[in-house]
């Protein structure tokens, strides 16, 4: 059987966030999930790290599961702490800015073609 979600632990109770490292002066990143339809990812951003502004064609889900980020959705500032979650509409300019060291859990749900 094929496996859909990757890179995490399967048949066992884990943390996502545990599932990436904080890095000095970094952004790292792990895929779980990605194909046409849909993209799952977790994110750990060490203090004053950033994703700059982009846009998607698809709506996205930010979840924090650590610390403390700024999302920025179309000119407008968030702060988001552990636990509180923001959806980036699709099209939206949107950007990710670490106040102080924090973990985001994403995902992506693309228009079906």
């Amino acid at each position: 059987m094929a496996k859909y979600i990757k890179n995490i632990p399967s048949e066992e109770i884990f943390s996502l966030a545990d599932q990436v490292e904080y890095l000095p002066g970094q952004v790292v990143s792990r895929t779980i999930a990605q194909n046409d339809a849909h993209s799952l990812t977790i994110f750990a951003f060490d203090k004053d790290e950033e994703i700059s502004s982009h846009s998607s064609h698809g709506d996205a889900l930010i979840t924090v599961l650590d610390g403390e980020g700024r999302i920025t959705i179309d000119g407008k500032q968030y702060i988001l702490h552990s636990g509180e979650s923001i959806l980036m509409p699709a099209g939206k300019p949107h950007a990710v800015y670490a106040t102080e060291k924090f973990k985001m859990f994403l995902a992506v749900a693309f228009p079906l073609k």
